[in-house]
């Protein structure tokens, strides 16, 4: 063989080399107007061109909601009447942008007000929420606004509050004592006294969020509040070190881990608010734990989810859970003696939810009954129980779907309200519609009849509902309905997209791909280039979030922008994301898939269904197969990249909770379960650690992460970098100084560094040179 030949074959060779890991000799060289056309797909460009897309509405009182409404000349708050089925004007924009303007100290349009909401105060004045600060507007006399409590600050008077159910009264935090301030005067008055550090009253600290809101329960009379002690003197810390010129800011915080021998406890509390005496409830610390969520306090609102008063204020129920979620307790409390009485308990074998998206089980001590929620027949039903006995008396629904969030119960009329996915045959598993049933059993009637994801607004007296239903490739139709049998009575708003599709702008496309078991149903969303070529090969980047507690895809309403997806896709890609086995909404086996072995993070399902791709669409090149995913997404990409390297090439992983042992504790002991090590030192929890895994990399990655992230501490990222360089293996590594977990306003950096990377690794292509986002200065 000549030197001539063997140069030859080696040139080749490397050739082929360079090809499998999805670089071949280099491509195209992109510009500033190829990046230009991308980020016209961007959120922040294409969600405005979205017209009369009202997806909820803020009921006022019976027959009164209002919204907002949006079209090319900006936004326009409406007050809807139920009896005329006419809008109005909620406000005069203009004399309301005149106020603000004043009290901002900077012109504000009436068009572009950026209320996130807003109230009708006693004085008639109204309450606008602006960027997290409150203002008391006038808008009929001389519009003028004062400024009135801050979201995002500590101070007095400057405390989150909590509003009592007759709006006289607002509960706080301050020096970790529970306070309440008379609405009408301003007078404070503090209502616990043995508040200190870290074993404070209606604290909110679950480790990965640590705020200074109140977590509590009025009673319905506004006579007591529910809450709790919570004791985290002996809770580990966390601590971040500022970047900053001169000695560095610290931050330190309690955030209790997996297998801590001392983790955050609670001490269930009712407080007399006229008397102020704090009555404690006889029974042992409870878990800081929740049946939905991995904190006390799951809801938008920032309430107590597993505490309900009884309507008449008499007593309390609420739901324990087990520090592994195995095991929930229901129980009552006698607010007069602190006793406690356990009614029943549920224990399976992984772990017990209350439901999807909301804690379901609600307290009928009227009728002396309990409705639960339980997923013992593999679908999430609800069941009642007798609340005397705590024996199981039927079943409410049945069969296979799940019921998501039940919305209301009449006990009078025994009806139940709720909302529900796969229980209608040919109807996408993931569309969330509206039905209701009797307590006493019985077919449920669909309220909601169309196959499409639907979010319902109930009016106060129960009688009406606002239901806007779109899909991923259909915007919204926002209808009101009857609560008795669904028939539209008025028509609010059509979403119009006419102005978005003259973009160029075109839907996602809805896929179906079967699972590992070779017979469960897949689903998920599919992003072309707009100037999508059949006759070409297109490298593919599979988006990942693998739960457990969602998906990939997230909400199945119309969105004009899913992450960047359309964005980077227009640059040369087809992007991909599938909601693999081990993510909810579907049955509880869908759901269990891989408990106990969260390092799985659902990549089977993402192999097998890319591969599926590959085979179905010939435009696909499966040689050229990239992966990105933030947070639990970032843990899953570098698991694939380790795991799964002769399939991913390309991978870009951010802000990852790589170990879940360097996570807050409730998270991962949840699907994981507790920490259990042998006489060797090996735990449950090796396998999951990516650090254990580096010397499988083959391909490119990028970790990135925020130095001051407090939810997914950037220690998580550090682990497999030093496990990187021991294993000598070449990475990229983006560390951004002082950022929080979602990158803050660094995260259009680090948009613009995702696609660089992207179409120099995984297309072969030159990026553009530091090209810069232009999001709108408004």
């Amino acid at each position: 063989m000549t030197l001539n030949t063997r140069s030859a074959r080696l040139a080749g060779a490397l050739a082929l080399g360079a090809l499998s890991m999805g670089a071949a000799a280099q491509g195209r060289t992109l510009t500033n107007d190829d990046y230009a056309r991308a980020e016209r797909y961007v959120g922040y460009n294409v969600t405005p061109l979205v017209d009369h897309a009202v997806q909820t509405v803020t009921w006022q009182d019976d027959t009164h909601f209002w919204y907002r409404d949006h079209d090319a000349t900006g936004d326009h708050y409406l007050r809807f009447d139920t009896a005329t089925g006419k809008a109005e004007p909620a406000f005069d924009h203009a004399k309301l942008a005149a106020a603000l303007s004043k009290a901002l100290d900077k012109p504000v349009s009436a068009t572009k007000l950026g209320i996130t909401t807003f109230t009708t105060a006693a004085d008639g004045r109204l309450d606008v929420s602006l960027k997290g600060k409150h203002y008391l507007c006038d808008t009929k006399g001389k519009a003028a606004c004062t400024a009135g409590r801050d979201e995002n600050a500590d101070g007095v008077g400057k405390e989150p509050v909590v509003l009592s159910p007759d709006k006289r009264s607002e509960a706080f935090v301050r020096d970790w004592n529970l306070w309440v301030r008379d609405v009408a005067t301003g007078k404070e008055t503090q209502l616990t006294l043995d508040g200190v550090e870290n074993y404070g009253y209606a604290t909110d600290n679950a480790g990965w969020k640590h705020t200074n809101k109140a977590i509590l329960v009025w009673s319905p009379d506004s006579k007591r509040i529910a809450t709790f002690q919570q004791d985290q003197r002996k809770t580990g810390d966390m601590v971040l070190v500022g970047t900053n010129v001169g000695h560095p800011k610290v931050e330190k915080w309690k955030y209790p881990l997996v297998g801590d021998k001392d983790v955050t406890m609670i001490e269930r509390v009712i407080v007399d608010v006229d008397a102020r005496k704090v009555l404690r409830l006889k029974m042992e610390p409870d878990q800081h734990r929740s049946t939905l969520c991995d904190d006390v306090s799951c809801g938008r609102d920032g309430g107590w989810d597993d505490v309900q008063w009884a309507p008449d204020a008499s007593s309390l129920a609420f739901v324990s859970s087990s520090r592994d979620h195995k095991q929930a307790w229901f129980r009552v409390a006698d607010i007069h003696t602190g006793e406690v009485r356990t009614v029943f308990d549920e224990s399976v074998p992984t772990y017990y939810e209350s439901g999807n998206g909301k804690v379901n089980w609600q307290y009928l001590p009227a009728s002396h009954e309990v409705v639960w929620f339980s997923e013992r027949n593999n679908w999430g039903n609800l069941y009642l129980y007798d609340l005397d006995s705590g024996k199981l008396k039927h079943a409410i629904t049945t069969g296979e779907g799940n019921v998501t969030e039940v919305l209301k119960v009449d006990a009078t009329s025994r009806t139940l309200w709720f909302r529900g996915v796969g229980r209608e045959h040919g109807v996408d598993p993931y569309y969330q519609q509206f039905y209701k049933v009797s307590l006493d059993g019985g077919a449920p009637t669909l309220l909601a009849p169309e196959p499409a994801d639907h979010t319902v607004t109930l009016s106060p007296d129960g009688r009406l509902f606002a239901d806007a239903w779109s899909t991923p490739t259909t915007p919204s139709v926002t209808v009101l309905r009857s609560m008795q049998d669904g028939h539209v009575v008025s028509t609010i708003a059509k979403a119009d997209i006419s102005r978005l599709l003259a973009t160029g702008w075109k839907a996602p496309e809805p896929f179906t791909v079967k699972g590992r078991d070779g017979k469960t149903d897949l689903y998920g969303l599919m992003f072309k280039p707009t100037h999508f070529d059949p006759s070409k090969k297109y490298p593919v980047i599979d988006y990942i979030y693998p739960g457990p507690q969602t998906g990939s895809v997230g909400s199945r309403s119309f969105a004009p922008a899913r992450v960047d997806h359309q964005a980077l896709a227009e640059l040369g890609f087809i992007v991909v994301a599938i909601d693999g086995m081990g993510t909810p909404w579907r049955s509880k086996a869908f759901h269990d898939a891989y408990f106990a072995n969260i390092g799985d993070n659902t990549l089977p399902d993402q192999v097998i269904g890319l591969k599926e791709l590959g085979k179905r669409y010939s435009w696909i090149d499966m040689d050229r197969v990239g992966i990105w995913g933030h947070s639990g997404g970032g843990n899953a990409t570098v698991t694939a990249m380790f795991r799964d390297a002769d399939l991913f090439k390309v991978g870009i992983a951010e802000s990852g909770n790589h170990d879940n042992r360097n996570y807050e504790d409730d998270w991962a002991e949840k699907w994981q379960g507790l920490l259990v090590a042998g006489k060797d030192g090996k735990s449950n929890y090796d396998d999951q650690a990516n650090q254990n895994h580096a010397a499988g990399l083959k391909g490119h990655l990028l970790l990135a992460h925020g130095t001051m992230d407090d939810n997914v501490p950037p220690y998580e990222t550090l682990l497999v970098v030093d496990a990187l360089i021991k294993a000598n293996k070449d990475f990229d590594l983006l560390l951004i100084p002082n950022a929080r977990h979602g990158y803050g306003a660094a995260s259009n950096y680090m948009m613009r560094k995702r696609w660089d990377y992207f179409v120099r690794n995984l297309a072969g292509d030159v990026p553009p040179r530091e090209y810069e986002m232009k999001p709108p200065k408004d």
